[in-house]
């Protein structure tokens, strides 16, 4: 299996299809608080906590299943140095730093996050 654990900012630039297991409007299993995007991960790449990477899909305003698009950003957690989020957008759509980071900030509010647009 592929592993992101080494620098899972490779990504960034490339179109990756990624399989939703949190659907925007969803609740999160464990802590209940609602998906206000679609969330899920690239499957057979495996991060440095021993799951598949996990990948935000920005852009989109109906539940998916599956998504395919560009990854424009990493997002870092300093405190959680294991999982990683991909930054996933449809063809042509870009976001400010400002913006994804409100957009993810249901979740990543309880990390130290750092984003990333190249790679590092």
């Amino acid at each position: 299996m592929p592993t992101a654990q080494t620098n899972p900012t490779h990504f960034i630039g490339q179109t990756v299809t990624i399989q939703i297991d949190r659907p925007l409007g969803s609740h999160h299993p464990q802590w209940g608080f609602r998906y206000p995007v679609n969330y899920g991960y690239l499957p057979d790449v495996i991060s440095a906590d021993g799951e598949e990477l996990d990948a935000y899909v920005l852009g989109v305003d109906k539940p998916l299943e599956r998504f395919t698009g560009r990854c424009i950003a990493v997002l870092l957690r300093q405190d959680d140095t294991g999982d990683p989020k991909l930054v996933l957008v449809p063809p042509g759509l870009d976001f400010s730093d400002a913006d994804i980071l409100a957009q993810v900030d249901f979740q990543e509010r309880y990390f130290d996050t750092v984003l990333h647009r190249s790679q590092v």
